[in-house]
Order: C-alpha cells, then sequence, then structure tokens
C-alpha cells in the first residue's frame, strides 16, 4: 500500500478562499458548518503530507470596493477589508485547530495580540513542519487584492500551485450559470487565457503567476473530497499553467 506522501502530486501548495465562501445560506456571514467541513477537507490534505498555505479573503465581512459607493475612501475600505480577513483566518484557525491541525495565522498587517507577523523564513519554517499557515492582511497594502495576495505568498513560499477554490467546477469560456452551453477548460495556458479574457483573477495577480511560473487550479471547493483529489492530481477543475 502506498505511502500517503506517494499519492500527493505537490509537496507545497497554497489554498486560496474567498470570504464569500465562509458565508451561510441563513445570512451569517461566518458559517461554523462550512468551517468543519473545509477544517476536514485540509485535515485529509494534511494527512498527505503535504505542507499548506491558505490565503484567505474578507468579502464575506467587508469589501473595500464596495464601501466605495457607500462613501468610505477607497484606501481606508481596503484596510478595513484587510480587518475583514484577519477576523476570517481567526476563525478557520479556530475550526482547523479543534481538528487537530497545527495552525498559524500570519499577518502582513501586525497586530501582536491576535497574530504573528507575516515573515518568510518563519512561515517557510512553520509550513516544513507540517503546520498549516493561514496568511492573513492581504499584502498589507491598498488596492492589492486577496487575488494578488495569494500570488505574492505563492511566489514567496516557492508552492508548486495556488489551488482558488470557488463555487463552480473550473473555468468556462463564458458565464456557466447563464450560458448552459458554456464550455469548461480542463487546461489552459496562461496566454489564451489571457486572450480569451477568461475571469480567472485580478490581472495584477494573474501576471504575478504567469510571470514566475505558478500554476493556478481552479475547482469547486463545495464537491466533497475535491481538494484531497486536486493534490492527488486526480482530474478536478481547470489547470492555467505555462
Amino acid at each position: 500500500m502506498p505511502s500517503p506522501r506517494s499519492i500527493a502530486k505537490f509537496n507545497r501548495i497554497i489554498l486560496k478562499l474567498s470570504g464569500e465562501a465562509l458565508a451561510g445560506q441563513d445570512g451569517d456571514p461566518i458559517s461554523p458548518q462550512i468551517l468543519d467541513g473545509l477544517a476536514r477537507q485540509v485535515k485529509e490534505v494534511v494527512a498527505m503530507r503535504v505542507q499548506v498555505g491558505v490565503v484567505i479573503g474578507g468579502g464575506n465581512i467587508f469589501r473595500g470596493l464596495s464601501g466605495e459607493g457607500k462613501g468610505v475612501d477607497r484606501t481606508t475600505g481596503d484596510y478595513m477589508g484587510m480587518l475583514a480577513t484577519v477576523i476570517n483566518g481567526m476563525a478557520l484557525q479556530n475550526s482547523l485547530e479543534r481538528a487537530g491541525v497545527p495552525t498559524r495565522v500570519m499577518t502582513a498587517i501586525e497586530m501582536k495580540n491576535v497574530a504573528e507577523p507575516f515573515i518568510r523564513r518563519r512561515a517557510v519554517r512553520h509550513m516544513e513542519k507540517g503546520i498549516v499557515v493561514i496568511f492573513v492582511g492581504g499584502t498589507g497594502n491598498p488596492y492589492f487584492s486577496t487575488d494578488t495576495a495569494a500570488a505574492l505568498r505563492a511566489s514567496e513560499m516557492n508552492a508548486e500551485v495556488i489551488m482558488k477554490a470557488t463555487k463552480v467546477d473550473g473555468v468556462y469560456d463564458s458565464d456557466p450559470m447563464k450560458n448552459p452551453k458554456a464550455k469548461k477548460f480542463d487546461r489552459v495556458s496562461f496566454s489564451d487565457a489571457l486572450r480569451l479574457r477568461l475571469k480567472v483573477m485580478d490581472s495584477t495577480a494573474f501576471s504575478l503567476c504567469m510571470d514566475n511560473n505558478v500554476p493556478i487550479l481552479v475547482f469547486n471547493l463545495f464537491r466533497k473530497g475535491n481538494i484531497r483529489d486536486a493534490v492527488a492530481g486526480k482530474k478536478v477543475g481547470t489547470l492555467i499553467t505555462n
């Protein structure tokens, strides 16, 4: 029987989660059921001896861009959004640790009583020890999305792939919610994704991944076992690569 490590295709991954993915259908911005289900999926991957980093968004609580329409200055709104990612990161840490998964929250905005400051070498060391590192606070700068933070952390951590968890099962040539004939891509190049104007990540994040040769795997978070199957190299979602 193969060892857990032998069935994993990747040694180190960055899992990108949107804040909206944590929201419950009852209007609760953070669903305990979704968090616990996510923690179980991550635990399966850690058992495969894969090093896991998580970049989490804050859109379920506050989004900087939407704040502009409510009279909030864009820079202020972006910092508010970064603080929302810290809340989500702490909630995810709680669920992971209750599941028996050692976890650290590292923030790009220093707040000593809540999380460790992001230090690249320390983050790498945590991951080498099998500790899941949750990266919060975005990049620490306004005008950059958490997609860009994921691309940046993946490059800094020398991750082999960004696994972008969404509500759909991959990348399509048009919106599958509106077009029942939309074509799903199993694999697409960065250049073709740009040419076809496929909405994968924002342009800054996408360019960073392309320049640093970091593949992006887009898949459905809510299909049970998808994270494990993706790490094992099974046919899941859409892979964007050079």
